[in-house]
């Protein structure tokens, strides 16, 4: 396809300053292949499947036309959602995955739209083929287990492969091929599948002494992209065995933070040996750990390190083995307290004579280790009649202690302190003190005067306060009473042990009631105080655009619109209107309307700037910018250019620069553009003018010859408008030098395999038009006997170019099929006369009842047609491809192309007549158009302008031009 590329870049005819109308066109797309494909094939029409094998390279690139230029995406389905490739989108023309993997198959999709009409898709199915080790288990029949595992009992092979496409399995013993019936000892399951894979199973019935043996499972997917076949060897012994372990440990194991831990498992049974493993609830074995053998040994083990530890051991007999142990690591952490009053008298305080309860909690691992001790003024406190102390209580949370005092005296009065400790030790204890006395009361909570409702403007740092008296001072709880939100930090709850609330940066969805409300932790068990403050949170008017760019001519009105979305106080108070600093128009906001406009009548020079509209209230100011500019709009670069580049000297090549206008008639007229161009990797930039005459209409495409560029470099290339106000935007392009094929120095290749048909075009003057086809598409329900059933190597998704002869066809319409102009060779520098020559060849399929005449005729430049054919056949030549050649002597510069001239008969139309024919130029698989040229002073000079005339009949043709001096059978 390079090559087809390059020769259509080599035929263009180009006219300096030609300019065309409407070239805006809705996207096309193509998907091509450059990677390591195994295959690429259709399926019905319409899908093509990209086949590769796991870790190669996937390459896609989407070409699309349209103008204009698309913008393009990759996107994938199939699938999980993790499945995705890139947060699922690939903005670029080349999709290149390198090493993919089989997760990466599924269907691929390329959209491209510019804004015109629907967005085009083109998708391709990727198919990722691989095949893993096949895995053997073994296993005995349930029923039949006794003492000895594997002797005189039926035992089951099951070989295990994960492959693309489905695996094939075949089973050796030793040399030996089993299969189905070959041993009658021997039992072959079909493949069914499992979660791990499509499984074969091999039954040995009874085993007998030949069947203890070598056994091969052989996996193969018949080397497809290359894949070869994949085996696993298991040796079957009257001694094999499942797998048994032991573990060398205690269970659970408690442990101190910091302390080194070793868990040992050991097999103590198993043929083959087994293979052990260890794993853990924490998804992975902490980084640190260390394996060796059956030995895992975790280092300074962690509190996040505890959990569940197995030691797995497998050998593929029967199932695995599995032995577990969990460690424990001793923590204390979480120290709290709260003082509950006389639960039978209605009342929160302290009184003497009554009843009053500490109770004191910590979170503790192990829980069973939890030691309590009471002190009261740092003296040991036993339990007693009045002072009562309890370890357990069921109506509270674990890790709980509590004293309860009795009938409270004024001695009883002191500081009591909780101490919290682990039997194992090694862990520091938590000490808790709980002062009581006279001045021991509940709390209260309240709103400091002024600090409700609270003003504070968007992005401010604010502070919510609740004055907590009492003693102890509880922990202060702060939550959004007006509705269920989180608070600044994501919880819905925050925690304060002054009441103060602290929000950074407050925003506008702060606004609202806000909860404190006392915590029985740190102070007393009793119903809980709560206050509320209201936040109010002022912010700027909001207002659309934020930046608009009005772009205009000279002497044309300009309107500006600045709306208010949204503010806080929403009455809006002024508005002003500034061209650079400089005030334009001010006033007070209308209350009815929610924006303000400003008109300029008639555009002058003075009036080019940025605007800028204030919207102010007593937060600040919300500001609309617009930029009036008469700068031009950047054009656009045209890249369906068909020949774009071309070369006459050989250092040397031509690029046929194409672009349109952006909104042309947006600003004052364009009367020039400014070329600029530097060879990629320098920076030096070479600048000229391109004059513009008139006015430039939308969608008119400007054409400039870029020449003298260097082969083979690559050039930068910007385009810049230019209208009174000056320069406008510019557009930025690279041009990319690939070697055309000139017919007259190699070969010419033809592909109708692709849309553009090698640059042929479907001639104005004649009848009806050429179509492209495959046998693939064809309907020969009315067709049964003419036309081929596949290209010229007989595979039916090769396209050729066919016409349709039934009616409304009638005698002499005709069908051409024109080529691009062909150079012809420079003159000889040693003054030899002759002219080139060229080997014209071609295949072609003629068979049906009626077939009419295939003519090749030449057309050289600046001259018309020849009137003979340089090349002619009639008749039925059989359901076959045959080859034609003949030896062409153009002048100058040249074209070929098909023509199907109608021819009737005598005879009656009948119904069984085909209703189409074709002649087509084979592009498919091993077909290709070559040109050559050669040279010969006994060939008469002639030039060729091939016509085909057809009918009822499908011609498919392999043309050539060879540079040997005569036209080789």
């Amino acid at each position: 396809m390079d090559l087809i590329i390059c020769v259509v870049g080599l035929l263009a005819l180009i006219v300096e300053g030609i300019r065309c109308q409407g070239v805006y066109a809705p996207p096309t797309v193509r998907i091509i292949h450059s990677g390591h494909a195994c295959n690429v094939e259709e399926e019905r029409h319409t899908e093509r499947v990209y086949t590769i094998r796991e870790g190669e390279t996937l390459e896609l690139t989407c070409l699309v036309t349209g103008h204009p230029r698309p913008q393009i995406r990759w996107t994938k389905t199939a699938g999980s959602v993790s499945d995705r490739f890139q947060d699922s989108s690939v903005f670029n023309e080349t999709l290149h995955i390198a090493k993919i993997l089989r997760t990466q198959g599924g269907r691929y999709y390329c959209k491209a739209e510019n804004g015109l009409g629907s967005p085009a898709i083109k998708s391709i199915r990727v198919d990722v083929y691989y095949l893993d080790d096949p895995v053997v288990t073994v296993h005995q029949s349930i029923g039949e287990a006794k003492e000895q595992f594997y002797y005189e009992r039926t035992v089951f092979l099951r070989c295990v492969a994960n492959s693309n496409p489905p695996v094939r399995y075949s089973w050796h013993r030793g040399r030996e091929i089993l299969t189905q019936g070959s041993d009658k000892g021997v039992e072959i399951y079909e493949p069914f599948f499992t979660q791990q894979g499509e499984t074969k199973i091999l039954k040995l019935k009874n085993l007998r002494p030949q069947d203890y043996a070598n056994y091969s499972c052989i996996a193969s997917v018949r080397n497809v992209c290359g894949i070869p076949d994949r085996s696993v060897i298991f040796r079957l012994t009257n001694k094999t065995a499942s797998p048994s372990i032991k573990l060398l440990v205690e269970d659970p194991i408690v442990v101190n933070p910091g302390q080194t831990v070793s868990l040992v498992c050991i097999t103590t049974g198993g043929e083959p040996p087994p293979l052990l493993t260890w794993v853990s609830t924490n998804d992975s074995l902490p980084q640190r750990s260390v394996v060796k053998g059956g030995t895992l040994t975790l280092p300074a083990i962690t509190s996040d390190e505890a959990g569940v530890y197995s030691c797995v051991a497998s050998n593929n007999v029967g199932n695995p083995a599995k032995k577990s142990t969990t460690i424990v690591v001793r923590a204390l952490k979480k120290g709290r307290f709260w003082i509950t009053p006389d639960p039978y008298h209605n009342d929160d305080n302290i009184q003497i004579g009554r009843e009053v309860k500490i109770s004191c909690q910590v979170e503790a691992t192990p829980p069973e280790e939890l030691t309590f001790s009471w002190l009261k003024n740092g003296r040991a406190l036993r339990s007693s009649e009045r002072m009562v102390i309890t370890q357990t209580d069921p109506d509270i949370s674990p890790g709980t202690t509590n004293l309860d005092i009795i009938d409270l005296k004024f001695t009883d009065f002191g500081t009591y302190t909780c101490v919290a400790a682990l039997k194992g030790g090694g862990i520091p204890e938590i000490s808790i003190d709980v002062n009581i006395s006279s001045t021991t009361v509940p709390p209260s909570l309240t709103v400091p005067r002024g600090k409700s409702p609270l003003v504070a403007r968007e992005g401010d740092t604010v502070e919510l306060e609740c004055l907590v008296s009492g003693k102890p001072k509880p922990i202060i709880l702060w939550s959004r009473s007006d509705k269920e939100v989180p608070m600044p930090d994501g919880n819905m709850q925050m925690e304060s042990y002054d009441g103060v609330l602290r929000i950074v940066n407050v925003s506008r969805e702060m606004t609202g009631s806000y909860r404190c409300q006392t915590s029985q932790y740190n102070g007393f068990n009793v119903k809980p105080r709560e206050a509320v403050v209201e936040l109010i949170v002022q912010y700027p008017p909001t207002v659309e655009p934020v930046y608009m760019e009005k772009r205009q001519g000279l002497g044309r009105p300009v309107v500006m619109t600045c709306k208010v979305l949204r503010a806080h106080p929403s009455r809006v108070l002024r508005f002003e209107w500034l061209l650079s600093n400089r005030l334009l128009h001010a006033g007070a906001f209308d209350a009815q309307r929610d924006e303000t406009e400003y008109t300029i009548r008639s555009l002058n020079r003075d009036g080019w700037g940025e605007y800028t509209c204030n919207v102010i209230n007593e937060a600040g100011a919300g500001k609309c910018t617009f930029q009036v500019t008469g700068k031009a709009y950047p054009p656009e670069f045209y890249y369906d250019t068909y020949n774009p580049l071309w070369q006459n000297r050989p250092r040397v090549y031509g690029f046929k620069l194409q672009w349109t206008q952006m909104n042309p008639g947006a600003v004052d007229r364009i009367v020039a553009y400014r070329l600029g161009i530097r060879q990629m990797g320098l920076q030096r930039w070479w600048e000229q003018e391109i004059p513009v005459d008139g006015q430039i209409n939308k969608g008119e495409l400007m054409t400039h010859n870029l020449t003298e560029l260097i082969k083979p470099e690559s050039y930068e290339v910007r385009l810049t408008p230019i209208t009174r106000f000056g320069e406008g935007d510019s557009t930025i392009r690279i041009v990319t030098y690939s070697a055309p094929i000139n017919p007259h120095l190699r070969e010419f290749h033809c592909s109708f395999e692709e849309e553009p048909i090698c640059m042929f075009t479907q001639d104005k003057n004649d009848d009806f038009d050429w179509t492209r086809h495959s046998a693939a598409t064809r309907d020969t329900k009315y067709t049964p006997n003419t036309g081929p059933s596949g290209d010229r190597s007989g595979s039916k998704q090769g396209f050729y170019m066919y016409i349709e002869t039934s009616r409304p066809r009638k005698e002499g319409d005709q069908a051409r099929l024109v080529s691009p102009f062909f150079n012809v060779a420079p003159k000889n520098p040693y003054g030899i006369t002759n002219p080139p020559a060229y080997c014209f060849g071609f295949f072609y399929h003629m068979y049906g009842k009626h077939i009419g005449t295939l003519n090749a005729f030449l057309k050289q430049k600046g001259q018309s047609a020849s009137e003979a054919p340089v090349w002619s056949l009639s008749g039925n030549q059989g359901n076959h491809w045959k080859q034609a050649k003949v030896s062409v002597h153009p002048t100058s510069s040249f074209q070929v192309g098909p023509t199907r001239l109608h021819q009737s008969s005598a005879r009656p139309r009948c119904p069984d007549w085909p209703p189409s024919s074709a002649l087509s130029v084979l592009v498919s698989i091993g077909c290709r158009i070559l040109m050559h040229r050669f040279t010969s002073p006994d060939i008469k000079q002639k030039g060729v302008h091939r016509r085909c005339w057809a009918r009822r009949e499908q011609y498919h043709s392999w043309l050539a031009i060879r540079r040997p001096n005569v036209c080789e059978e």
